[in-house]
C-alpha cells in the first residue's frame, strides 16, 4: 500500500488537490482510501449528548459502532496515531491519500497561497507543490509546482513515480539494520533517491500475514521465525537447502 499526504495552509487548495488525486488514481484502476485531519479542536462526529451512541460512550464503552442503512461509523474515544489508522486500510487498498496529516513520515505535497506559506509548511518529505500557488510558480526548492485542477495527469504521474510502498516504523533501538539512524531517515533517503525501497531489510526473507494483514518484523524477529521453521522443516523428507518454504494455518 502506498501513502501520501497533502498539507498546507487553510483555503490553499488542499481538498481540491486531494479530490483530483483520488479521482485520477481511481480512474487508473487503483483502490483508494483517504484520511482527513480535522483541525477544529472541538470537533466531534456525534456531539449530541442525548444520542444513543453518546449514551453508550458515557456508560463506559471504549469503542462504539453506529451502523445505518447507508454507512457504518466506528467511534474511538481517542485520537489514534496516523500509523494505527493506516492499519485499517492495508488489506484492501492500493493507495491512501491523507489531507492535513503531518505526524507521519510519508511523501508530501504542499499547497499554499504564497511562498511564505510554503516556507512554513515545507519539509524534507515534500516532493511537489500544488494548490493555489501552483498556477503562478514552476518550482520551489527544486520541487515542481503542478496545478491539480489543470494538469492532474502530470501530477499523478509524478506521484506514481515518487511514492513508494509504505515503510515500517520501528523504534531506532529495535532495528537500524539498513545502516540509517531511524525508519524516518530511511524514508527521506528513499524519497530523494539516496536509497531504494528494496533496501529495507524488514522486507527480506520472512513474511508474516495474520488474517491477510502483513506484520512488520525487525530482522531479529525474522531470524527467530526462520530458524524455528527450518529447525522443523529441515528434518522432513523433501527438504532441499535454499528452497522456498510456505507455512499456513
Amino acid at each position: 500500500m502506498k501513502v501520501l499526504s497533502v498539507c498546507g495552509i487553510s483555503k490553499s487548495g488542499k481538498t481540491t488537490t486531494v479530490e483530483n488525486i483520488i479521482r485520477e488514481l481511481t480512474a487508473r484502476g487503483h483502490r483508494v482510501g483517504s484520511v482527513k485531519e480535522i483541525h477544529f479542536e472541538a470537533f466531534e462526529i456525534d456531539p449530541d449528548p442525548q444520542s444513543n451512541t453518546r449514551r453508550h460512550r458515557a456508560a463506559g464503552a471504549q469503542l462504539v459502532c453506529a451502523r445505518g442503512m447507508n454507512e457504518t461509523d466506528i467511534l474511538f474515544e481517542e485520537m489514534l496515531p496516523a500509523a494505527k489508522i493506516l492499519e485499517f486500510y492495508e488489506k484492501d487498498y492500493d493507495w491512501v491519500v491523507m489531507e492535513g496529516v503531518s505526524d507521519i513520515c510519508v511523501p508530501t505535497i504542499v499547497t499554499a497561497h504564497n511562498e511564505d506559506d510554503l516556507a512554513e509548511k515545507w519539509s524534507d518529505m515534500a516532493f511537489c507543490v500544488s494548490g493555489r500557488i501552483s498556477s503562478r510558480i514552476e518550482e520551489y526548492c527544486g520541487a515542481p509546482a503542478i496545478d491539480a485542477t489543470a494538469d492532474i495527469k502530470r501530477l499523478v504521474d509524478l506521484i506514481e513515480l515518487k511514492v513508494y510502498d509504505r515503510l515500517p516504523s520501528f523504534p531506532p533501538e529495535c532495528c537500524t539494520a539498513c545502516g540509517m539512524d531511524s525508519c524516518d531517515e530511511f524514508a527521506r533517503a528513499v524519497l530523494h533517491g539516496k536509497k531504494r525501497r528494496a533496501d529495507c531489510v524488514a522486507d527480506r526473507g520472512v513474511e508474516l500475514l495474520i488474517n491477510g494483514r502483513r506484520i512488520d518484523m525487525v530482522p531479529f524477529v525474522q531470524n527467530i521465525l526462520r530458524n524455528a521453521a527450518l529447525g522443523v522443516v529441515s528434518e522432513l523428507d523433501g527438504y532441499i537447502p535454499g528452497c522456498e518454504i510456505e507455512i499456513k494455518f
